[in-house]
C-alpha cells in the first residue's frame, strides 16, 4: 500500500483523521431482515445472468457498477460516453497532492485567488481564513469546497498550471485516455471523463489510505489558525450520514453541464462494488439511483439462491 507522506507526519494525520472522523456502522439495509440477506456470496457472472440489469431503473444517464471482488460489470449505460465530472475532479485533485509528498501539516492561507471567478460559488472558508494542507484536503473532499481546491492547487509546487499538468499526466499514467483535467476544482466543462475511466481512478484510489478516510467522514472540524476558531462541515454524501450504507471511497460532484454525480467503493451484501453515476436528473437522483441499485443487487441475490435451492442449479 502506499504510503504518500513521511513517516514521522503518519502520527498525527492518523490521530487527526480519527478525531474528525465517524466511521458509518457496517451494516446491513434495515428494510431487509437477516432472514431475507442473501446467505452465501453468488458469483457476479449470475447476477449479471438473472438480475435482468438492463431494466434497472436509473435516473442517471451514465452508470457503471463493478463487482470489485470478481473484477466483474454488473451494468453498465453510456460507460464510455465523455461528459463534464464536476466535482468528482477533486478526487484527483487529492490524489496528485498526496503524490506530490507535500506536508499535510504547513498552514495555507486562503487568499483572494482563491476566490471562483468561473461560476460564482460560495464557501464557508473566508479570506484570510489558515488551514493545514490536511484540513484543507479533508474540506476539498468531504464538504467538496471549491476554495480550497484551489488554494492546495496555488500552493503545488509551480503552482496552479503545473497541478492541472499533473493531474493530465496522472489520468495517461492510470489510462485514463478519455479524460481531460482543466481545473482542480471541477468547475470548469473541459473537466471530462467516462465512468470507464473513472473507475480506474477508483483503483487507484485504494491504495491511499487516507483518501478512504477523508471522503467518508460524516463531517468535517477545521481549526482556522487565524483565530484559533472551529469551522464545521458536512459530508455532501448524504449516504454516509446513514448507518445503513458501508461506503470506503466516496465524491459528488454538481454543474448544470455534468448534472448530478456520484462515485463510490461501497460494500453491499458482503460484495465490494464500485458505484459510479452521471448526469443524474434531480439533485437527490443520485442517492435514489444508489438506493435503487442496492435493492436491486440484494433481491437478486436472493432469487439466484431461490433458483439454486428449487432446481439445484442455475
Amino acid at each position: 500500500m502506499r504510503m504518500p507522506v513521511a513517516v514521522k507526519e503518519i502520527t498525527s494525520v492518523v490521530v487527526i483523521a480519527i478525531t474528525l472522523t465517524q466511521i458509518p456502522a457496517f451494516a446491513q439495509n434495515p428494510t431487509t431482515s437477516p432472514a431475507q440477506q442473501p446467505t452465501q456470496i453468488v458469483p457476479a457472472a449470475l447476477i449479471a445472468r438473472h438480475g435482468n440489469p438492463n431494466r434497472l431503473f436509473l435516473r442517471s444517464s451514465v452508470a457503471l457498477i463493478i463487482d470489485e471482488r470478481e473484477g466483474v460489470t454488473l451494468h453498465k449505460r453510456n460507460a464510455d460516453e465523455p461528459r463534464p465530472i464536476a466535482s468528482l475532479t477533486k478526487l484527483m485533485t487529492a490524489l496528485v497532492i498526496l503524490d506530490a509528498n507535500l506536508s499535510l501539516a504547513e498552514k495555507i492561507e486562503i487568499t483572494q485567488a482563491d476566490r471562483d471567478h468561473l461560476r460564482g460559488t460560495k464557501s464557508r472558508l473566508h479570506y484570510g481564513t489558515v488551514l493545514t494542507r490536511l484540513d484543507m484536503l479533508h474540506v476539498a473532499l468531504a464538504a467538496s469546497d471549491n476554495r480550497a481546491a484551489a488554494a492546495l492547487a496555488r500552493t503545488y509546487p509551480g503552482g496552479r498550471d503545473e497541478m492541472i499538468t499533473a493531474m493530465n499526466a496522472k489520468a495517461r499514467e492510470l489510462g485514463m485516455t478519455n479524460s481531460r483535467f482543466a481545473d482542480p476544482s471541477g468547475l470548469h466543462s473541459g473537466n471530462v471523463s467516462t465512468a470507464n475511466d473513472l473507475a480506474k481512478l477508483i483503483a487507484a484510489a485504494r491504495d491511499y489510505w487516507l483518501l478512504r478516510v477523508l471522503t467518508t467522514s460524516r463531517k468535517v472540524i477545521a481549526t482556522n489558525w487565524e483565530d484559533n476558531k472551529l469551522i464545521g462541515f458536512r459530508n455532501t454524501n448524504r449516504l454516509v450520514h446513514r448507518d445503513s450504507w458501508d461506503i470506503e471511497l466516496s465524491k459528488t460532484g454538481y454543474t448544470a453541464a455534468a448534472g448530478n454525480c456520484l462515485l463510490m467503493r461501497t460494500t453491499i451484501a458482503n460484495r465490494p462494488l464500485v458505484i459510479i453515476l452521471l448526469n443524474s436528473r434531480g439533485k437527490l437522483s443520485k442517492f435514489g439511483d444508489s438506493n435503487r441499485i442496492r435493492k436491486w443487487l440484494i433481491n437478486t441475490e436472493l432469487r439466484v439462491q431461490s433458483l439454486k435451492v428449487s432446481s439445484g442449479s442455475v
